[in-house]
């Protein structure tokens, strides 16, 4: 019983502490709702202040927001009437510059009609006046062919004529005059400088040739040369390529060949034959090569002292070699190399005194006739040879022009090719530098007669002066003293083209005026 009433006030005392706990919840839970109403109230109004402040300074920003949007009207609206008023005022302007050009153009048009219609009249009164001028020179022109007793086409031709004699007498005379002071003029300067140069050039006035007989010390040696059936000649001849030519001449043997070192190394074998004694094919072998090696240091030797005597360096090894070569070549009985030489003393000379470069003159001097040293066993002239071995072994653009313009065969691009053409005539003119073939020296005076003759008023023609000179007699008749200077040029140009000479000719017009009468 005591248990049930200790469990009863302890179940009494728990309901009442979960009653009292409810109680306390609600009822704080009743403070906090009140709390919280104070607090929304308290934020309601807050809020409704803050509303009520924005929308305030809505309000304000707004009405400023409008005055300044006034303002800026205001001010496009006053600086788009401005513009407006400007562009007014131009348009303006521009209206009253086109209306006074619009008056000045149609001021002008009426003027320019009133031209027009000038004109107009004038050029109907100079058709009526060069209308009436064709009429009086018609007239003038009938009444002139019935004076004269020419037509009108006669008349043109007579007046033609008599203007085309005119003009080439008064050519004639201008060209004799210019012609005159001109060759005064380069005559003298020229002469000057050739003479100087040939003066300083110390050179020999002989010619020389090529030795091709072999001087032997019996006649019995002939027949020991021609060996037991011919077999040592033949021997001779195969090796050394050359010809042997025994006949009647007393100790004397002719070699012949087109080669000038095969010749060379053939009369020096046939010397060592002869001086040893002893003539067999096994000797005449091993003394050709010996004689073949001293040529071919004789050539070398040449050249070397060659290119050390006009004073030339950096020339190729192979060049050199061809220089000495031409030791053994000759034309016209001159020899090559010497003429090479004296080619390349002149034009260094003549260098000199027209302030050219002496070092490239005087080289292009020595190399201008290195083609002759291979032009008779290979195809070409010497000119084409010698440019080709130019070209080869890297020589100077001008050496190769002189060399292929020596002979005028192209045009000089230097002047230096000028003076390697100047300095190989001199050389190959001056007296006792050649000789020249009876038959190609007749020949070439008919050719220098047979051009002089060609020309229409020359009645005869004769060549004198070793052909240095060729006198011309021109028919009086035809050829008046004014037309001779005329007809001299293109004589001289004629024979410039079609002639090869040495130095230079003189053509000489001879003109002759005879008056006959009879007395009665």
């Amino acid at each position: 019983m005591g248990q049930i009433s200790i469990t009863i006030a302890i179940l009494i005392a728990v309901i009442c502490a979960v009653v009292f706990g409810v109680i306390g919840v609600i009822a704080g839970e009743i403070h906090r709702k009140k709390t919280a109403e104070k607090l929304i109230g308290s934020a309601n109004l807050e809020a409704t202040r803050i509303i009520n402040q924005a929308v305030a300074e809505a309000e304000r920003q707004k009405r400023e927001a409008i005055l300044e949007a006034k303002d800026e009207i205001h001010k496009a609206r006053t600086e788009t009437e401005r513009e407006l008023r400007d562009r007014r005022n131009e348009v303006q302007r521009q209206e009253k510059r086109v209306v006074q050009k619009e008056d000045s153009l149609d001021k002008k048009i009426d003027a320019i009609d009133k031209k027009e219609e000038q004109l107009s009249e004038k050029l109907k009164q100079a058709e009526t006046k060069l209308t009436e001028a064709e009429s009086i020179k018609r007239t003038q022109l009938e009444k002139l062919e019935e004076i004269t007793g020419y037509t009108q086409e006669q008349a043109k031709a007579y007046l033609l004529r008599i203007l085309e004699e005119t003009l080439t007498r008064e050519k004639a005379v201008k060209i004799m005059e210019f012609e005159e002071k001109t060759r005064y003029e380069s005559e003298a300067l020229a002469r000057e400088i050739i003479t100087t140069a040939i003066q300083r050039c110390a050179a020999d006035h002989a010619a020389e040739a090529t030795v091709s007989v072999v001087a032997l010390p019996n006649d019995e040696m002939k027949g020991r040369i021609i060996g037991r059936e011919g077999r040592n000649i033949r021997a001779i001849e195969t090796i050394t390529g050359v010809d042997l030519i025994i006949d009647d001449t007393p100790e004397a043997i002719t070699i012949s060949s087109f080669d000038p070192v095969r010749r060379e190394v053939a009369r020096l074998t046939l010397e060592k034959l002869i001086a040893d004694g002893r003539i067999h094919p096994a000797l005449i072998e091993k003394i050709f090569e010996k004689s073949n090696r001293e040529v071919e240091q004789a050539i070398r030797q040449a050249g070397e002292r060659a290119v050390v005597d006009a004073g030339v360096n950096g020339i190729h090894n192979e060049l050199i070699k061809l220089l000495g070569r031409l030791k053994y070549r000759t034309s016209y009985g001159q020899n090559v190399l010497n003429h090479s030489l004296e080619v390349s003393y002149i034009a260094g000379l003549m260098a000199a005194e027209l302030g050219v470069d002496v070092k490239l003159a005087k080289r292009a001097g020595l190399l201008h006739d290195i083609g002759k040293a291979v032009d008779h066993s290979q195809e070409g002239s010497h000119i084409e040879l010698g440019v080709e071995y130019a070209k080869k072994y890297k020589e100077n653009e001008t050496v190769i022009n002189a060399i292929a313009a020596h002979h005028g065969d192209v045009e000089p691009k230097s002047l230096v090719a000028v003076l390697v053409q100047a300095a190989d005539a001199i050389s190959a003119a001056r007296p006792g530098a050649r000789r020249e073939n009876l038959q190609n020296y007749i020949k070439r005076l008919e050719q220098l007669e047979s051009i002089s003759k060609s020309f229409d008023g020359v009645a005869d023609a004769y060549a004198i002066q070793a052909g240095r000179e060729v006198r011309i007699i021109v028919k009086p008749e035809r050829v008046s003293d004014t037309e001779m200077a005329l007809l001299a040029r293109e004589i001289v140009q004629k024979i410039e083209a079609d002639l090869e000479y040495p130095g230079q000719i003189k053509v000489n017009m001879i003109r002759e005026t005879r008056a006959v009468d009879f007395a009665k």
